[in-house]
């Protein structure tokens, strides 16, 4: 209907451009509805129309002839060939080159004869089928510009080359190979690729002919004999042990592989290996020995035979057989179900039958021996993927999911049964502690009577971070049942590893295990029993005015690894040596010098904390941790799991640490504090409840810094000693928890313990701070003589301050000093600030009960500077400029002239705004001589008279 639309104006004098572009357009017209249908539905159609119909097609019209030669269907046309995907473009230049004629050089003498016929015999006989080829030369197209590849040229000559391989596929089937032979070459990789190009070319994407089902169930019949004798010439290849027949065999195999299924002679090959039934050889229980231990000994023996097979054959299978095929993977999953599997279940079921421990240890023994088939076949492909490596552990993953579930839900149970034992044996050596020790080994300070409590705890710090970086041996040898262990690296509650971890506490480094050397410095600790070597630590002082003065070079320990495991107790005690360079000694005038001669405190410091049971804690939930960490690159749900568990593990110390441990023992410390009373005891230097609290914030810092140490080595730093895993340098390349991450949940339970922690410190800091400044009121009170104000008349003038005074800032100074560097400057601040707002309350209530004379008011100032110079030491302004007033309103009690004292009291800016004229009247009426003055300042003050000025009604 074409011929009928109407024609369109056009101009007489258009230029080349727009005539070149009209012509284009009638050349190819746009033909938005063909027919009743729009194009898109039109090219759909083509899309599945098989390729005999597409010449019926495009003659129908101009419209659907120029549909039928748009590049979009062509192109699908070509890539359902699949000769680019394929790489089989010299496949088909070589069916080409042998379809050629071969040029004659020699032709015979003949002589034209002409006959009645004609030339008929000369004409080419027509096919009663039509011909795509014929088909393609009937018309001429004008957009097929000489020498460019399109689409459709690519398919019509692949089409043309193809189609004149189909004849052999009507012959019968014993004869189709002999027949194709010739077109297809006869070398096996030849045969193998060309038949694989014609089972695309007559797949029913493509239906280039009419009758291609019957020819594609012919060339299938063909490649199943072709497959068959494959597998007869590998099989006969592989018993001769000739490699390269083998490898041509199986690449030939694999091009006419259709792609799905098993790949049979890969499967034939694997099936073949002796490995896969000698099961009978080895037995899993020789693991254990007579008294219920493990050692690996059979295992490692049992492995080695498997990676030897795994690495004889796998040799054999990477040249043999291509990379895509996946023989080795293959084979190796075999191995390590069949095999491996098998060996691994009865000696799992044994060790839990023993105890849950054993299980523990042989689950994860068990994986890191399992997971040196990893090893072996990355070593043997060196030209693995990323893919290939994350399917070589898959191996392994697979093989070991059955037994995950119940590993990491044992896992946590047994952690929690061991924190459960230790809290147990705590509660119990406590009471037998609180019961039978005596008040000289058990009623001492640690941290307090050290020489430099701040150096000690970075000595601890640095010796437990050495700890944390000991190798760690995975594969036991000759481990106890009732040892909680990862191999040789760990240990239950009472076994050496705990006893040697808890040798970094300085309980044990002074008082009842050690002793101090004023003239050296040096604090040592013997272990006792049947170790008689001892660990020396260096203590020094810190410089003026901070807790930085000691040079890091000598907080950190040299220490002696062992790299082999770290399970016996005297390796782990000895492993901590002198350090090599020396500290300075401590000046006589140290600070800690005082503290040492303090009486000991009352109560039993054992039974509130402990910083053996935080490492007892720590070092078991470490145990959990390294065995979890082997686990840590599994995919897929049990890798979530393994994470999940991880992070409950270290939630779970946190918790117990916190609410059994921490939170009981401040209390007791706070209740102690909150029913002392100064009056009932005969000591008024220190105050027993609040030494003993101070001791407890140094040994609470010293457990949060260790937890802040374990967590920073552990669960946020990158995983270590993790080359063997592959897929978790992969996937964590970032470390394991983010600490800015407020919603995870190892880090909303660190926050929590840590402000338990500070909450338990406040509290008792401010029942210490009460205990205190009730101590020095009753120093105060007590120490004050009746008479220190108001001293006769003919008493000798003395300026120093008064023996109460002097009671009190010692006591006071003491208290203070004994709690910096073991908590915050913030909070130190806060404690300094609180003493002096009481410290100004109890002496102003005491100057108002007080009556105080001219001598006596000298004796007041001389007091406020002592209460003064105290203050300002403590470097908090508020308070110092509170106490700087204080000590200006010990004037009013030595000005003679009434006038002059009751101008100082109007005068509202003499003490910056702290007292009123009110406040400072009432400290007035504590002078002698009150009564002789009080009219006379009334009357300055308020120009009031009551004789002149009031009248009696």
């Amino acid at each position: 209907m074409d011929k009928f639309t109407a024609l369109e104006p056009t101009r007489l004098y258009s230029s080349s451009a727009s005539a070149t572009n009209k012509r284009a357009s009638r050349v190819h017209p746009i033909f938005r509805w063909i027919g009743k249908l729009p194009a898109d539905i039109h090219l759909l159609v083509l899309n599945h129309l098989p390729i005999p119909d597409i010449p019926a097609y495009a003659r129908a019209s101009r419209a659907t002839a120029s549909l039928s030669r748009d590049e979009k269907v062509w192109e699908r046309r070509w890539n359902d060939l699949a000769i680019t995907r394929h790489a089989l473009d010299d496949t088909l230049d070589d069916i080409e080159s042998k379809q050629k004629p071969k040029a004659n050089t020699y032709s015979p003498p003949t002589i034209h004869v002409d006959d009645d016929f004609g030339d008929f015999t000369s004409a080419p006989r027509t096919s009663s089928v039509p011909s795509l080829s014929a088909a393609f030369t009937t018309f001429a197209f004008t957009d097929a510009s000489p020498g460019k590849q399109t689409f459709r040229t690519r398919y019509t000559r692949a089409h043309s080359i193809l189609n004149k391989c189909l004849a052999p596929l009507r012959q019968p089937p014993h004869a189709v190979l002999s027949a194709l032979a010739p077109l297809i070459g006869t070398s096996l990789l030849s045969q193998a690729r060309s038949l694989r190009l014609l089972s695309f070319f007559l797949s029913p994407r493509v239906q280039p002919v009419r009758d291609w089902d019957i020819l594609l169930a012919a060339l299938k019949a063909t490649i199943d004999r072709f497959d068959v004798s494959l597998l007869t010439a590998f099989d006969t290849a592989d018993s001769r042990g000739d490699e390269v027949m083998m490898r041509q065999v199986a690449h030939a195999s694999w091009e006419v592989w259709p792609g799905f299924g098993d790949w049979e002679m890969g499967k034939v090959w694997a099936e073949k290996r002796e490995i896969l039934y000698e099961q009978g050889r080895w037995n899993p229980l020789a693991n254990f020995t007579e008294e219920n231990t493990l050692d690996f000994t059979p295992m490692d023996e049992f492995m080695a035979s498997v990676i030897h097979a795994l690495e004889e054959h796998g040799t054999r299978a990477v040249f043999v057989f291509p990379q895509a095929a996946g023989v080795l993977i293959g084979f190796a999953e075999r191995v390590a179900n069949e095999v491996v599997g098998e060996y691994i279940t009865p000696l799992l079921t044994r060790a839990r039958e023993i105890s849950n421990a054993l299980y523990l240890t042989a689950v994860a023994a068990s994986f890191r021996e399992s997971w040196r088939i990893v090893d072996v076949l990355t070593a043997l492909s060196r030209n693995f993927s990323d893919k290939d490596k994350h399917k070589a552990e898959d191996v392994v993953f697979m093989m070991f999911e059955a037994n995950m579930d119940e590993y990491l839900d044992e896992e946590i149970e047994s952690l929690k049964q061991a924190f459960e034992v230790i809290c147990k044996e705590w509660a119990r050596s406590a009471l037998a502690l609180a019961s039978h020790s005596s008040p000289t080994q058990s009623q001492q300070t640690r941290f307090l009577t050290a020489q430099n409590p701040a150096l000690m705890k970075r000595t601890v710090l640095a010796s437990f971070t050495d700890v944390l970086l000991l190798p760690v041996t995975i594969v036991p040898r000759t481990v106890g049942a009732g040892v909680v262990a990862v191999g040789g690296a760990v240990g239950a509650v009472g076994t050496g590893m705990v006893q040697g971890i808890a040798m970094l506490n300085p309980q044990r480094w002074v008082g009842g295990m050690g002793s101090v050397n004023n003239a050296k410095e040096y604090t040592s600790f013997g272990l006792g029993g049947a170790e008689e070597e001892a660990a020396i630590f260096e203590i020094g002082a810190d410089e003026e005015g901070g807790d930085d003065g000691a040079d890091e070079s000598s907080m950190v320990l040299s220490s002696t690894r062992d790299t082999a495991s770290i399970a016996s107790t005297k390796t782990l005690a000895t492993s901590f040596a002198p350090s090599t360079s020396s500290i300075s000694q401590a000046n006589g005038t140290s600070s800690a010098s005082g503290i040492k001669a303090m009486p000991t405190p009352t109560g039993n410091l054992d039974l509130l904390l402990s910083l053996d049971v935080a490492l007892e804690l720590i070092h078991a939930d470490r145990d959990a941790l390294k065995r979890l960490e082997i686990f840590a690159s599994y995919p897929g749900h049990y890798g979530i799991r393994v994470r999940e568990t991880i992070e409950e593990a270290f939630c779970e110390m946190l918790g117990v640490l916190c609410n059994r441990h921490l939170e009981k023992g401040f209390g007791i410390a706070t209740e102690r504090m909150n029913s002392y009373k100064p009056a009932e005891h005969e000591e008024t230097a220190s105050v027993a409840p609040l030494l003993q609290f101070f001791e407890l914030v140094h040994i609470g810092d010293t457990i949060q810094s260790i937890v802040q140490v374990f967590f920073d080595k552990e669960l946020v730093c990158e995983f270590r000693n993790h080359r063997r895993f592959s897929r978790l340098c992969y996937l964590y390349q970032a470390p394991y928890i983010d600490k800015t991450d407020f919603l995870n949940v190892v880090v909303r339970e660190k926050k929590r313990f840590e402000n338990t922690l500070d909450d338990c410190v406040a509290a008792g800091l401010n029942a210490g701070t009460q205990v205190l400044m009730n101590q020095v009121e009753h120093i105060i009170l007590t120490l004050t003589k009746p008479r220190e104000y108001y001293p006769p008349e003919d008493a000798p003038l003395e300026l120093g301050s008064t023996q109460g005074c002097t009671e009190a800032i010692r006591c006071l100074d003491t208290h203070c000093k004994l709690l910096k560097g073991s908590t915050s400057k913030e909070v130190l601040e806060v404690f300094y600030e609180e003493v002096g707002v009481r410290l100004l309350a109890i002496l102003q209530k005491h100057i108002k009960r007080q009556i105080i004379s001219l001598n006596g008011g000298f004796q007041v100032i001389a007091d406020l500077n002592a209460y003064y110079s105290f203050i300002a030491s403590l470097k908090v302004p508020n308070i110092t400029a509170e106490f700087s007033h204080l000590k200006m309103l010990g004037h009013v009690f030595v000005v003679e002239d009434a006038k002059d004292l009751a101008q100082i009291v109007r005068d509202v800016t003499r003490y910056g705004g702290a007292y009123r004229p009110e406040d400072i009247y009432e400290f007035i009426q504590r002078r002698a001589d009150w009564k002789k003055i009080e009219k006379t300042v009334d009357k300055t003050m308020y120009n009031l008279s009551f004789k002149e000025d009031c009248i009696i009604c």
